[in-house]
């Protein structure tokens, strides 16, 4: 069971992979769950709006693609993260551009674990849940 780090029409974004790991862990007890297989794949906008149209129906660009294959409390998935979006989300909400890119790392976790934010009032659950996440990013990622 593990982590990994992948990047499709882009470069790996410079994370501290043992960290977040460690920290998508520590997440995922929270909400007393394990982690088996994650795969983070960081893209271009271009591949994420590709993802979207094949796999969703949906025509439109967005930061993440979670893909659910959780059994029971053991969460697994491939999340889909456009680096482009992430520094656009940014820009957009006056934030750095790491936070953004932790917050991103971290959203598709919690849907793992169950969260969602399509609903009315989940947005704001979505968000209280990714910034008690932030609150215990390690030191280490934050650079």
């Amino acid at each position: 069971m593990a982590i990994a780090f992948y990047a499709e029409d882009t470069e790996l974004p410079a994370i501290n992979k043992q960290a977040v790991s460690g920290w998508v862990r520590a997440v995922a007890a929270t909400y007393g769950k394990k982690t088996g297989d994650i795969s983070y794949i960081f893209c271009s906008d271009e591949k994420i709006l590709e993802v979207n149209r094949q796999y969703l129906q949906h025509d439109y660009y967005t930061d993440i693609i979670t893909f659910d294959y959780t059994e029971g409390n053991k969460i697994s998935g491939d999340l889909f993260i456009s680096l482009d979006t992430v520094k656009t989300n940014a820009e957009a909400f006056h934030t750095s551009y790491n936070e953004e890119l932790h917050r991103t790392i971290i959203h598709g976790i919690l849907h793992l674990c169950g969260i969602n934010d399509k609903g009315p009032g989940e947005r704001e659950i979505m968000e209280a849940n990714e910034n008690k996440a932030l609150a215990i990013l390690p030191e280490e990622c934050k650079q």
